[in-house]
């Protein structure tokens, strides 16, 4: 089995991982990587593709999925394996990124011609692709989310790729399976790999997170929370009505914007994939967590210009999370000149994204042509849904089998302080973009 990086190598985003043997290629995730210039696509020749039999998506975020219409644009026809909330989120996720950049390479051909190779793989059932024998776990990401298990029918040897993974349960989503996994090479992301990567307790972050809010709005000001359309916000959602309903946080408006409002519906039709608990709320009480008397879905500009215009308090939930476009540059405009309101933010801050920036101390911020100059107060609290250090290391250790760790999808820094952690126990590789791996 052989491996060859043409994304997430030393880097955060544009995953795409080609494994193959003597007679089979296939992808795992084919991302795209948003920088303040550019959309970075994976290294991946365009003649290969032909080649290639089939890609496994890991979950539905643009850095594990934006460059399928790509890759269908230059006439690929492979099927795309996934979970049916993957898939379906997929299409939200990457008619949003068609919208907002516009790239020239995409066809409208190629769009119809993605979705019709679609192929719902459901957890934990075993399916084929060529010579591969593959099967899904859940990966406590974000809906759908999924580890890939690849076996070698030829080598008989087994690959696991984490994707990006929570070992956590969340108010949603139970957390990634752990038990039983065997492999002799593992894939990992590290995204919090690093020496100080220890999430406090979510009590902790919670009380930080909710006494800002608090604060804010028994002031009468606003608080602005940015958000990764897809599993970030349905959290902060769910945590700040549960918050409300209790009457420790003010009863207000939460607005919400931004393709937040389709991912919702989505989660909201595959609850299956939600914790046990989220779908006995819906069944059993009268109150459907996800059409929530305080969420109020915005509808469009003129709306969004009278929301941060109006003299009152409120939260207002909307893309994108690190502040690279969406409707929140539009809120920012109106109120980020207020050093009462507030913008908090709740997920990873890629190097050189304006939330990156603000977080570092930067007082003005590009978006795109504008430029804007924040006085209001700028706070982080890390909802993660990821796993952090220690939680990547139990999880590691609970691997039958495992002799060799691959480590991709971090911060060059912080994947090297991972390596060294992991190097007593295992063989640990840190591949470059564009090597290749062959396995024992």
């Amino acid at each position: 089995m052989k491996l060859t990086f043409f994304g997430a190598a030393e880097e955060v985003g544009r995953s795409c991982i080609l494994v193959e043997n003597q007679d089979t290629k296939l992808l795992l995730d084919a991302g795209v990587k948003l920088t303040e210039q550019q959309t970075e696509l994976p290294i991946i020749p365009k003649e290969l593709l032909n080649g290639i039999s089939g890609v496994v998506v890991s979950h539905a975020h643009l850095d594990h999925c934006g460059y399928l219409p790509h890759m269908f644009s230059t006439g690929f026809n492979s099927n795309i394996y996934a979970t049916k909330p993957t898939l379906e989120l997929t299409n939200v996720i990457v008619s949003d990124y068609l919208k907002i950049s516009k790239p020239s390479e995409v066809t409208k051909q190629g769009i119809a011609s993605m979705v019709k190779h679609y192929k719902n793989v459901d957890y934990f059932k075993t399916f084929s692709i060529g010579s591969f024998e593959l099967k899904l776990y859940p990966a406590g990401h974000i809906l759908g989310s999924a580890m890939i298990e690849v076996k070698d029918k030829l080598s008989n040897k087994t690959l696991l790729y984490t994707g990006d993974m929570n070992t956590r349960s969340t108010r949603l989503l139970p957390a990634a399976y752990s038990e039983h996994l065997h492999a002799d090479v593992l894939l990992t992301e590290s995204t919090y790999g690093g020496d100080e990567d220890t999430f406090p307790s979510e009590k902790a972050v919670l009380g930080g997170f909710i006494g800002s809010i608090k604060e804010t709005i028994n002031s009468g000001n606003k608080v602005i929370i940015p958000s990764f359309a897809v599993g970030r916000a349905q959290e902060v959602l769910f945590i700040l009505n549960d918050f409300m309903r209790s009457g420790i946080l003010p009863k207000t408006t939460i607005y919400i914007d931004g393709m937040i409002n389709k991912a919702m519906r989505i989660y909201r039709h595959n609850v299956v994939f939600c914790r046990d608990e989220v779908q006995k709320q819906i069944l059993m009480s009268d109150e459907d967590p996800f059409k929530s008397v305080f969420f109020h879905e915005v509808k469009g500009r003129r709306e969004r210009n009278e929301i941060a215009e109006k003299q009152e308090a409120s939260i207002i939930v909307t893309t994108s999370g690190m502040l690279k476009g969406g409707p929140v540059v539009k809120y920012l405009e109106k109120l980020a000149g207020n050093s009462a309101n507030k913008l908090i933010l709740v997920g990873y801050q890629a190097v050189g994204t304006p939330g990156r920036k603000l977080i570092e101390g930067a007082s003005e911020i590009n978006i795109g042509s504008k430029k804007l100059d924040i006085k209001m107060k700028i706070e982080q609290y890390k909802l993660s849904a990821h796993a952090d250090r220690p939680s990547l290391m139990k999880f590691i250790s609970k691997i039958g089998g495992l002799k060799e760790v691959v480590i991709i999808h971090g911060e060059r820094e912080k994947m090297a302080q991972f390596a060294e952690a992991l190097k007593g126990s295992y063989h640990v590789t840190i591949p470059s973009l564009g090597s290749s791996l062959t396995l024992p």
